[in-house]
C-alpha cells in the first residue's frame, strides 16, 4: 500500500476563516474597490487577450510596469503567482535538502512551512518581549548554524513593526546567507531597501500586489535582486507561471501610479484612525489591551483574553485574526473601523449581550 512520506503525512490544508460575515478585517487586504473607470479600462484590455494561447512566460509587460513604478531595472525583477509562489521558487532554487533556514518569531508562518517542504532545517530566532528584532542574535544564529537563507517580513506580519533600514543593512552585510526580505507591507512604511538592492549579492526583496495595490484576487507577486539571482529564478520557475488575465490586469494597474499612491494614502489614513481608536481603549483599559504604533495596514494588539474577544467579535459579524494572545485587525472602511472599536469597547465594559 502506498505510504505518504514523513514531510507530508501530517499536513493539514491552510484553514482560513470561511463563511459570510458583514465585516472582514482578518486578511490584511485592501478595503478599496476598483473604480468604475479602472474596471472599464481592464475590461477593454481583456478584450485583446488570447485565452487560447499561453501567456508571456516572463510577464514582460507587467514586470516593466512594476519596474517603472518602483524605479528598478526590469531585468532585476521576476514575477510570480503571488508572493507565495515566489517564495517557493526561491527556496527550490537556492536550497538543498538539509540546508538551514533562519526565520523569526513571531513572523509569517508560511516561511517555515515552505522550508519544510524543501526538506530543510529551520532555526527560529525569537523576537524580544516587545516584538522587536534582535539583529545581533539573528546574525550570530545564522553564522553559527551555517544558514543558507534568512527570511523575514519587514514590516512584520503579524506585529506591524518595522525594522529600521540601517539594521537590515547590517544584517545583510554580516552574513553569507541569502537574505529574503519580504517587503509586502513596506508601501505603508519608509524603511525599504528596494532602492539599494544592487549593493548586495545576497539579497532578494519580495513585493506583492495583494496589500497596498489592492489586487489580492489576481495573485501577483515579485522578487527583486541582482540579475544573477533573478536569472536563476527565471530558470527555475514554471514556464508560464503568471496567467494572461493576471498579467493584463497588473499591467493596467501599474500604468496608473497616481491611483496606487492615492490608494496607499487612503489606507494609511484608515490605519491611523483604527490605531487611534484602539489606543484610546488601551489607555482606558491598560490591563486588557496593549499595542504599538503600526507600520503596516493593520494593528496588532495583545489582549488579556484574546480568544473570548475574538469570539465576541465573530458573533457580532466581525472577523479579525486571533493569534495566540493577540488580535490582528486590518484597517477597513470608516464604518468597519468604527464597528470593531465599538464592539471591543462593549466587550471590555462587559456589554457582551
Amino acid at each position: 500500500m502506498f505510504q505518504l512520506n514523513d514531510k507530508i503525512k501530517n499536513l493539514k490544508p491552510y484553514d482560513p476563516i470561511e463563511g459570510k460575515y458583514p465585516i472582514r478585517l482578518d486578511a490584511n487586504e485592501s478595503f478599496i474597490p476598483l473604480s468604475q473607470e479602472m474596471k472599464a479600462e481592464i475590461s477593454e484590455a481583456l478584450q485583446y487577450t488570447h485565452l487560447n494561447r499561453y501567456p508571456d512566460p516572463y510577464a514582460n509587460e507587467v514586470r516593466a510596469g512594476f519596474a517603472a513604478y518602483f524605479g528598478v531595472p526590469k531585468s532585476c525583477v521576476m514575477a510570480g503567482n503571488g508572493s507565495d509562489e515566489v517564495i517557493t521558487v526561491i527556496m527550490n532554487a537556492f536550497l538543498q535538502k538539509g540546508d538551514t533556514v533562519v526565520t523569526l518569531a513571531p513572523d509569517f508562518s508560511m516561511y517555515a512551512f515552505y522550508a519544510s517542504i524543501t526538506e530543510c532545517k529551520t532555526v527560529t530566532v525569537q523576537k524580544r518581549a516587545d516584538d522587536t528584532v534582535d539583529v545581533d542574535a539573528v546574525i550570530e544564529t545564522a553564522n553559527r548554524e551555517g544558514a543558507r537563507m534568512i527570511v523575514f517580513s519587514n514590516p512584520c506580519n503579524p506585529t506591524s513593526l518595522v525594522l529600521p533600514r540601517e539594521e537590515v543593512r547590517r544584517l545583510v552585510r554580516s552574513v553569507s546567507a541569502l537574505v529574503v526580505l519580504d517587503e509586502a507591507y513596506m508601501d505603508f512604511s519608509d524603511q525599504s531597501l528596494l532602492s539599494e538592492f544592487a549593493d548586495y549579492d545576497n539579497l532578494l526583496i519580495l513585493k506583492t500586489c495583494s496589500k497596498a495595490i489592492g489586487m489580492a484576487g489576481i495573485r501577483l507577486g515579485f522578487a527583486v535582486g541582482r540579475e544573477a539571482l533573478i536569472d536563476v529564478l527565471q530558470a527555475v520557475k514554471s514556464p508560464y507561471n503568471v496567467n494572461v488575465l493576471t498579467q493584463t490586469v497588473g499591467a493596467v494597474l501599474f500604468s496608473h501610479p497616481d491611483y496606487i499612491r492615492t490608494s496607499v494614502q487612503r489606507i494609511l489614513e484608515s490605519r491611523d484612525e483604527l490605531f487611534a481608536g484602539l489606543q484610546a481603549l488601551a489607555e482606558r483599559f491598560p490591563q486588557e489591551l496593549r499595542l504599538q504604533k503600526p507600520d503596516a495596514n493593520f494593528v496588532y494588539m495583545r489582549c488579556r483574553d484574546a480568544g473570548a474577544l475574538f469570539a465576541h467579535l465573530k458573533e457580532k459579524g466581525i472577523v479579525v485574526r486571533c493569534m495566540g494572545g493577540c488580535l490582528r485587525i486590518t484597517a477597513g472602511r470608516n464604518y468597519e473601523n468604527e464597528a470593531v472599536i465599538r464592539e471591543i469597547e462593549g466587550f471590555l465594559k462587559g456589554e457582551t449581550a
